[in-house]
């Protein structure tokens, strides 16, 4: 049986980074070369993003609760919230753009103008996606939000390493043979 990762918000996050940051590099490639199926690739690597936005951002609410409670992490959570909905905002705006270039294929004037915007979006999608990621990040690393160590973890993590603190004092017989 498959399990989810508890919290899932962290696990979701890592597919829309990728697919963003590739689909803009891809979309920015396509406004200059239209080999390749490039601009459908930009088109699909994009709407896959926006549409993993989106749930990263579901997960995120549920889980909201527990970064709240972070030692000076409401403003910054505010602050990766704020970015995570610019985020999902480009994405899809950048999608639709490049989803439009593919369709306007027969068009080619049309089809570059549309995924040159789409580049330019999908950069600010980026840029945005940065963004969400570093303050996300500063909220782990730096004030300990989402981390939650329960007390019989914790007393599980000490007895492992008084253990292996034992183990390693403990002279081996076997090798001065």
């Amino acid at each position: 049986m498959i399990t989810l990762p508890q919290p899932l918000h962290p696990a979701m996050v890592h597919f829309p980074i990728a697919l963003i940051l590739l689909g803009a590099l891809c979309a920015v490639t396509a406004a200059f070369v239209r080999r390749w199926n490039l601009p459908l690739f930009a088109a699909v690597l994009l709407s896959f993003g926006a549409l993993g936005a989106i749930a990263a951002g579901q997960t995120g609410e549920r889980e909201e609760d527990a970064a709240e409670h972070a030692a000076g992490g409401k403003a910054l959570l505010k602050q990766h919230e704020t970015w995570a909905d610019r985020t999902c905002s480009f994405a899809l705006v950048s999608a639709g753009l490049a989803i439009a270039a593919v369709a306007a294929a027969r068009w080619s004037r049309t089809a570059r103008g549309l995924g040159a915007v789409a580049a330019i979006v999908a950069l600010g999608a980026g840029w945005c996606v940065i963004q969400t990621g570093h303050a996300g990040g500063q909220l782990v690393y730096g004030h300990g939000a989402g981390v939650a160590l329960t007390s019989q973890s914790s007393a599980e993590s000490g007895e492992a390493a008084a253990r292996a603190d034992r183990n390693r004092r403990r002279p081996d017989h076997r090798d001065h043979r």
